[in-house]
């Protein structure tokens, strides 16, 4: 689930600067608690950042994730020890160089509907305007998604006094295709509580992880177009299927292939790439299909597991590179305390992707 991270209480006053390698004193010497060395180091090594969701806006990179708090609560499968409040962004002028990290872009506090929970978010950009989408607990203990805006890319945004109405669960991401229609992917199973809306409708009973049926298809990530003005679903959610080899659809068991949580949707060469967690097998893995809504072909993993229970990138291109931003607890080696981080991304001429390891060999 998007679990967000970043550790901190409360924003910094001023824009701060981080140094991009991060982390330790001799980032080549930094070791996994298992003695492995990191393939990258965090962009910001004072603060906890995860669900890094990259954009490039004015040939600039943003980085908008969740910012980790350590609350003291112990970890569950529900992820109750992820009780981020507020967003932050990160930007930088080009991968490897210095990160700013602005003040708090928006705090729930500044949210009408919302009690807790600032968990992954995204953000989009149309006709002079930032959105962004964020996951939140309402008032009744529901996970729903907010839209806020501003009139620059790091804020401060501007929360919607209601929810997305028709949307639900958490790790909203945006995708813009080339015609200009955006579309909004979410979903999340055990703590996200996709597994309460299966009947497409809330289900306080329906249970804690997902629905337990492993010999039938899994329960899928969401998708529906946006309306013009960003801020509504124009259209009711639909599945985002993953099918296997033969073109059925993955099964709740296949727990190295079936849709966990953070999807993202980004486009190469004609093709969709869906990219999500599998969560309690720690990939991230993509499937292709050949439109926004699916169905979208298993293809391969991206990302082997990381140090840390939860998973979470983005995909991005910058001056004809394509890269990676995902996270860790390198600098913790807490499951509710990450570190966002960026490495480049390798396609095969045939358009898969050549899987990354977090560690060096």
């Amino acid at each position: 689930m998007a679990f967000l991270a970043g550790c901190s209480s409360g924003g910094v006053p001023n824009d701060t600067i981080a140094n991009a390698s991060g982390g330790t004193d001799s980032p080549a010497a930094a070791r996994s608690p298992d003695g492995k060395q990191y393939l990258a180091q965090p962009l910001v090594k004072d603060l906890f950042f995860a669900d890094p969701s990259a954009h490039v806006f004015d040939g600039k990179i943003y980085i908008y994730p969740s910012h980790d708090v350590d609350a003291g609560i112990p970890d569950d499968d529900l992820g109750s020890q992820y009780a981020m409040h507020d967003y932050q962004v990160l930007s930088m002028d080009r991968p490897g160089g210095a990160v700013t990290v602005h003040p708090v872009a928006l705090d729930l506090k500044q949210v009408p509907w919302a009690s807790e929970k600032a968990w992954a978010p995204d953000a989009a950009y149309k006709n002079g305007t930032y959105y962004l989408y964020f996951p939140a607990k309402d008032k009744q203990g529901v996970f729903r998604i907010g839209v806020a805006t501003s009139a620059s890319p790091v804020g401060p945004f501007k929360a919607e006094p209601q929810p997305i109405q028709g949307a639900y669960s958490m790790d909203p991401a945006v995708f813009t295709d080339e015609d200009g229609q955006s579309y909004l992917y979410l979903g999340g199973i055990w703590g996200g509580q996709l597994q309460r809306w299966a009947t497409g409708k809330y289900d306080p009973n329906a249970g804690d992880t997902d629905l337990k049926k492993d010999d039938q298809p899994a329960l899928s990530g969401k998708v529906a177009r946006l309306s013009p003005d960003m801020k509504q679903l124009a259209e009711p959610l639909r599945d985002a299927v993953i099918l296997d080899e033969k073109g059925k659809p993955v099964l709740g068991g296949d727990h190295d292939r079936r849709f966990f949580e953070g999807s993202w949707m980004f486009k190469r060469g004609g093709k969709y790439y869906y990219m999500y967690s599998t969560g309690d097998t720690h990939f991230l893995a993509y499937a292709i299909g050949d439109n926004p809504y699916g169905p979208f072909k298993y293809t391969g993993r991206i990302l082997e597991p990381v140090q840390g229970w939860t998973s979470h990138g983005s995909v991005f291109a910058f001056k004809g590179k394509w890269y990676l931003a995902y996270h860790d607890t390198q600098l913790s080696n807490k499951n509710h305390l990450r570190s966002a981080k960026m490495t480049e991304l390798t396609f095969n001429p045939d358009g898969t992707i050549q899987t990354i390891k977090p560690f060096k060999d």
